[in-house]
């Protein structure tokens, strides 16, 4: 039976507030999407970037659902899911207006739900919409069912410190140690990026303007479509005007010269130009810094780092370069063992032949 619209809003608005008065603060978390698999349209790579308090009901109150704990031998796996119900209206007004979901106007599959009541985050595996059916003509709540997030190296960025620190505790970390003479203390979470591929320059004034930028090195892998952003330094004269240009980059991928687009005034030293890195360049995020010990421990790292360039804070401005690194050995885990398992495997396994798993093609054996 359908009913009129005043009686719709009635339902609605009783039932907005019984999730008001009944229901547990929540965070909604969208996913990202970063990459995805054309074919199957899986997605490859994600982060969270952001997060969105509002109130939901938890449909069991006795404790949660699914299996809970089990032994399994790979170790023990917790299997706790839930249900959620939240208003639609609630929905629209704390979270659909105020980002982009990838399927608009409803909660979505594989986006988060953070409880601080329990700390707990997990993940929409199916949205009911049809729960309660259709009272007088109309959906009033979206019934998320929710498993336990299993973390897999997500970036997680939202903002909120309790949901931002499970990244840090069991994201991939590997741990660099730093050449002596270094300048600047890394911040815990700001993105280092390394310049082994980014162009230098230099510039000369011309009075008290920016006469000319010469480059010294070209750099490698930029986009010509998209030349790097060049930043000059400000001038020493406060009532001056700070010099712009903008670079130019080949078909091959270097950066082969620079347009001054104006040269500024109040110059009485050669301005610092400073060129954006390369896509190629490695970059990270902080997870700590231990100054004594000279030990840089980062996350979300995309690349490897090499001894032979400089580590630079795009917040601190820190600028080090790495002595040793190991990127077998992941230290947020006291389990993962894989630099040893590298070393030990050689006595298994020959790989120093073609086919180490087989006579055919093999530099040494019978066939």
């Amino acid at each position: 039976m359908n009913g009129s619209a005043q009686e719709q809003t009635f339902i609605e608005n009783l039932i907005v507030e019984s999730i008001e008065i009944y229901g547990q603060d929540i965070y909604y978390v969208p996913r990202t999407r970063i990459k995805t698999d054309d074919v199957l349209n899986e997605v490859q790579a994600s982060s969270f970037d952001s997060a969105y308090a509002c109130r939901a009901y938890v449909n069991n109150v006795e404790g949660w659902e699914g299996q809970g704990e089990l032994l399994s031998k790979f170790g023990i796996r917790i299997e706790d899911k839930t249900t959620f119900v939240i208003s639609r209206k609630k929905f629209t007004e704390k979270v659909d207006n105020n980002t982009v979901l990838a399927v608009e106007g409803r909660p979505n599959e594989g986006d988060l739900i953070w409880f601080p009541a329990t700390k707990h985050l997990f993940e929409i595996k199916f949205v009911e919409a049809e729960r309660p059916f259709y009272q007088l003509g109309k959906g009033y709540v979206w019934e998320m069912q929710c498993e336990l997030f299993e973390y897999s190296d997500e970036s997680i960025d939202t903002g909120v410190a309790d949901i931002d620190a499970i990244e840090t505790a069991f994201a991939n970390s590997i741990k660099l140690v730093m050449d002596p003479g270094g300048v600047g203390s890394f911040s815990v979470g700001e993105t280092v990026v390394g310049n082994l591929y980014t162009a230098v320059a230099s510039s000369t004034l011309s009075g008290d303007t920016l006469g000319t930028i010469t480059l010294s090195n070209g750099g490698q892998h930029y986009l010509s479509s998209i030349p790097p952003v060049v930043t000059i330094s400000a001038p020493d004269d406060s009532n001056g005007t700070q010099a712009t240009a903008t670079a130019t980059v080949s078909d091959s991928g270097l950066v082969t010269g620079f347009v001054i687009t104006d040269p500024g005034s109040g110059y009485t030293t050669a301005p610092t130009i400073t060129i954006a890195p390369s896509p190629k360049d490695s970059e990270a995020e902080v997870k700590s810094w231990n100054p004594t010990t000279r030990e840089l421990e980062i996350i979300n790292r995309t690349g490897t780092f090499n001894t032979a360039e400089l580590v630079k804070g795009q917040t601190s401005g820190a600028l080090w370069s790495p002595q040793t690194y190991n990127t077998l050995n992941n230290t947020n885990s006291t389990y993962d063992k894989n630099a040893t398992y590298e070393v030990l495997d050689d006595d298994i396994i020959d790989f120093t032949e073609t086919n180490p798993f087989g006579n055919v093609g093999s530099t040494s054996g019978t066939f």
